[in-house]
């Protein structure tokens, strides 16, 4: 049985609205060279403001477990709408506001500070979109199509960084590197302010889901502090979220923000590096409803550690190669995009962990705080670690990609542990 009309309209609506609220969040990684040069002393070497430039991006990531666990938490009691609708506001105002900020030589340290706080009410208000758009989309469906949901959704939020590199390509295109310098870089966050007024207009066409509804119907909500729930009662939840998560933002944060800086590092050029990226997000956003489809229909846990295997494979190839053989980009770059596509299972096996009441709450938590670590940490240290061993981005996701295989075995044993347990309690 396939989606119905409502279904699918319910998730075409709230994967646009995803899109434009992640182009807000990540269109500054795109700038991060600019923005170093901009908001930093000019007597600082080049590769220290490219890494303090990453490190205001990461404190974004940073400040998602706290407006995440507020948002949730909210999310549990009074519904999921209501803070998805919040969400997207929280993060239009700061997006506006960075696009009008002074910079170091008008303001002096003053500029990075500002920068700073405006990142971290950015990351605040993150923290609650992508746990509570998965937890949405996923209680508007049956589970038989609960990946593909996720999925699909996941393409979405893809397709608001795809936003992010359009602009950033277009831009770099149209202007010489001091218009970019004198006006330019304002422009995404001008237009991100705007998106963000967009998604929430389009987010006020949305219906509660099915499942909040018949648990406030029921008065079944959660009795005691969400939260307080989930720790108590579902670490192993909690812990497999945690884990699905840092797999998640290794290939996103390494494989689609953070590549186009490591190849112009390499000598590609600005301009080709950003066009490549384009193309490795599209096949990110395929490649999210194609495993997401796939793992409907043979599995979660063996989709994701046949995804893996392959994510790490074609990264290696893509880091290691491509550099010096330009006509190799675009496709090794491709095929790293497709491999993306393993973020579809993420949020799928993350919503089942966690029982309804606590849902949001589970899946906020776990997802944010990993992502606060893991995202967060993540574009700094392989900055630094690259100065001593160029190959450090593909060690790190071949690695990654080994703990993405064991997370699929457990996921699969898990599944199989929870079927034999229901066709017990159906003989009994």
């Amino acid at each position: 049985m396939s989606l119905t009309r409502d279904q699918t309209r319910t998730l075409a609506l709230a994967a646009l609205g995803g899109a434009l609220e992640f182009y807000d969040f990540v269109v500054f990684v795109f700038f991060a060279t600019t923005m170093g040069a901009l908001f930093f002393p000019p007597e600082m070497p080049a590769w220290l403001k490219t890494a303090q430039a990453f490190g205001i991006f990461a404190a974004g990531y940073l400040a998602r477990p706290l407006g995440g666990i507020v948002l949730a938490h909210f999310g549990d009691l009074l519904g999921r709408k209501r803070m998805f609708m919040l969400s997207i506001f929280l993060m239009a105002v700061p997006t506006l506001l960075i696009g009008l900020l002074p910079t170091y030589a008008a303001i002096g340290v003053a500029a990075p500070a500002l920068l700073l706080l405006l990142r971290i009410l950015q990351g605040a208000a993150i923290g609650g979109e992508a746990p509570g758009a998965w937890v949405f989309v996923s209680e508007h469906v049956s589970p038989r199509h609960r990946s593909f949901a996720c999925g699909t959704l996941s393409a979405g939020l893809l397709a608001g960084i795809l936003m992010g590199a359009l602009v950033a390509a277009g831009l770099s295109a149209a202007l010489d590197e001091a218009t970019m310098l004198a006006w330019g870089w304002r422009v995404p966050f001008l237009v991100g302010g705007v998106f963000g007024f967009g998604a929430l207009w389009v987010r006020r066409r949305l219906h509660e889901t099915p499942v909040f509804a018949e648990l406030r119907a029921r008065q079944a909500l959660a009795s005691e502090l969400p939260l307080k729930t989930v720790l108590r009662a579902h670490p192993s939840g909690v812990a497999l979220g945690m884990l699905l998560t840092w797999l998640l933002t290794a290939f996103v944060v390494v494989a689609i923000l953070m590549m186009p800086t490591f190849l112009q590092q390499q000598g590609v050029p600005r301009t080709t590096a950003l066009a490549a990226n384009c193309v490795a997000i599209v096949c990110a956003m395929l490649g999210n409803a194609a495993a997401g489809a796939l793992a409907d229909r043979f599995g979660e846990g063996r989709v994701l550690a046949a995804w893996s295997v392959f994510a790490g494979g074609a990264f290696w190839l893509l880091y290691t190669l491509a550099p010096g053989a330009p006509a190799l980009l675009l496709p090794l770059y491709a095929a790293a995009g497709v491999g993306v596509g393993i973020t579809a299972m993420v949020p799928s096996v993350a919503v089942a962990a966690f029982p309804a009441p606590v849902r949001f709450s589970g899946l906020s938590f776990s997802y944010n705080v990993a992502y606060a670590v893991c995202g967060g940490a993540t574009p700094v240290l392989l900055t630094l670690a690259m100065r001593h061993d160029p190959l450090a981005p593909a060690q790190y996701l071949a690695a990654m990609a080994v703990v993405g295989v064991g997370l699929g075995l457990w996921v699969e044993r898990r599944s199989r542990a929870v079927g034999a347990a229901g066709v017990g309690a159906a003989v009994a």
